[in-house]
């Protein structure tokens, strides 16, 4: 049965114990708790497990069940909690470029946040995965802005606009996004298909990002790599349920469900990393 959700439990979750005021000192520290808090994953839809969007769904899962989620599960329940402190939050939505050619045009796979603190309008994201910003970013563009791991920009194209994110001297793009209010109803039909269709990476593969205080610790698959802020990269080739299991929950620091599919799907995953498929 699901627990009734208390906002004073979303901040134990995430460890904020400071002001709840709707300033950009609270938007900015909420953010970071956050996003090093709760981490990226997509277990759910690697399970066949359905990935439901309303509140007290979310929050059972994220908060009292401690797991993570992907975009949607991530800003929603962001956005509920701002909201709530007297922020004005608006939902949009992103196509991701991210490691995508020129040339391709990808869906509105991906929900954020456009918050706004004083007259001033902000970018908050806590759930792009392996690069989720950890702090706001001002709608503005061409202006490098530093977050306490890395730098980003937004590019104006036509529109729209491009947030980049500077990754070892190169600026990459994330994903392009406009200004059009997106609701409930957008969000489920479009993770209803990531979650479900059955050439969707996040049914196909296992997931698990999350940013730290001075690295980026990342699971794709059986392969754990950590990126510090400081440029070293370590990678590592996990060879045993087990070995993911103590990622998964020492270092990523989840609730695992309580399901026998999980060995199985994680058995799975190496043997076919391990054949090269």
């Amino acid at each position: 049965m699901a627990q009734e959700f208390n906002i004073t439990d979303y901040f134990q979750r995430i460890g904020y114990a400071g002001e709840q005021t709707a300033n950009l000192d609270t938007l900015r520290a909420v953010q970071y708790h956050h996003a090093t808090s709760i981490p990226f994953e997509n277990l759910n839809p690697f399970l066949g497990i359905p990935v439901r969007l309303d509140i007290q769904s979310i929050a059972q899962k994220l908060i009292y069940e401690k797991r993570g989620g992907y975009c949607f599960e991530h800003n929603l329940l962001l956005k509920h909690v701002l909201e709530v402190i007297g922020f004005k939050v608006t939902g949009l939505a992103a196509r991701v470029r991210w490691n995508a050619p020129d040339d391709v045009i990808t869906s509105r796979g991906h929900m954020l946040l456009l918050v706004e603190v004083d007259k001033e309008r902000y970018i908050v994201d806590v759930g792009f995965g392996l690069m989720t910003p950890t702090a706001p970013l001002r709608l503005v563009t061409g202006v490098e802005q530093s977050t306490q791991l890395e730098k980003y920009r937004l590019i104006g194209e036509k529109h729209d606009f491009i947030l980049e994110a500077n990754i070892r001297n190169e600026w990459k793009a994330l994903y392009r996004f406009d200004l059009q209010e997106q609701f409930l109803p957008d969000y489920e039909v479009t993770n209803w298909y990531l979650s479900n269709h059955p050439e969707s990476h996040f049914v196909t593969e296992l997931i698990v990002d999350q940013p730290g205080r001075d690295r980026r610790n990342a699971l794709h698959n059986n392969r754990f790599s950590v990126r510090y802020l400081d440029g070293r990269n370590e990678k590592t080739v996990l060879k045993s349920v087990d070995e993911i299991r103590d990622i998964l929950q020492n270092v990523f620091l989840l609730k695992l469900p309580d399901t026998s599919e999980l060995d199985e799907k994680l058995e799975k995953l190496i043997i076919e990393e391990a054949a090269g498929t």
